[in-house]
């Protein structure tokens, strides 16, 4: 029987996977998160995910799954915010406007790599600048690509959404399941 490893210490992908029943194992990757200038926000989740993944061993019988979540607004990837200024800077722009969210996922076994991305519009509420204020001071901006958590506060940000919700989160959980079945892992 196949053994499912979370390539990731997120509280949230651990959270999810959870959520729809799996039984696995933590090996969190200790890889630099690095992506070139210019790199395709598609391009970055995979790649992201990708090093992970080479950073964790996997025995005979594990499928290692590990991810990676970027915000984009305007074709500029915003990463985690480094302070409240960053943060601010963040939820600023993302006012009243529709970004993307991409989630790369890297599904590896000790013979195969298999990679996917999934994109997700999201469109925020018009933010005052007392709302920004409020939410930082949760500190729920931090540790998160584009300095909010869709889980969380950041909710109450967000007007529609199209596309995966639970991708915004950190991990697109129905495409994975569908991908772990066909590796021979199943929720419990």
């Amino acid at each position: 029987m196949k053994r499912l490893v979370l390539g990731s210490q997120s509280p949230r992908r651990k959270e999810l996977l959870e959520l729809a029943g799996y039984e696995f194992e933590v090996r969190p990757s200790n890889a630099d998160e690095v992506i070139e200038e210019g790199m395709p926000p598609e391009e970055a989740v995979l790649h992201l995910a990708r090093v992970k993944a080479e950073n964790v061993k996997v025995d005979e019988n594990e499928v290692l799954l590990a991810s990676d979540t970027v915000v984009v607004y305007n074709g500029e990837i915003l990463g985690k915010p480094k302070d409240d200024q960053e943060a601010r800077k963040y939820l600023r722009l993302l006012s009243d406007t529709t970004h993307e969210v991409y989630t790369g996922v890297c599904l590896k076994t000790n013979q195969t790599v298999d990679t996917f991305d999934v994109k997700t519009e999201v469109t925020f509420f018009r933010l005052s600048e007392n709302e920004i204020d409020a939410y930082i001071r949760t500190g729920d901006a931090w540790d998160k690509a584009g300095g909010y958590g869709i889980q969380g506060k950041g909710s109450l940000f967000v007007e529609k959404i199209h596309g995966d919700y639970y991708s915004v989160v950190g991990l697109p959980l129905s495409r994975v399941a569908r991908e772990l079945k066909r590796l021979g892992i199943f929720p419990e």
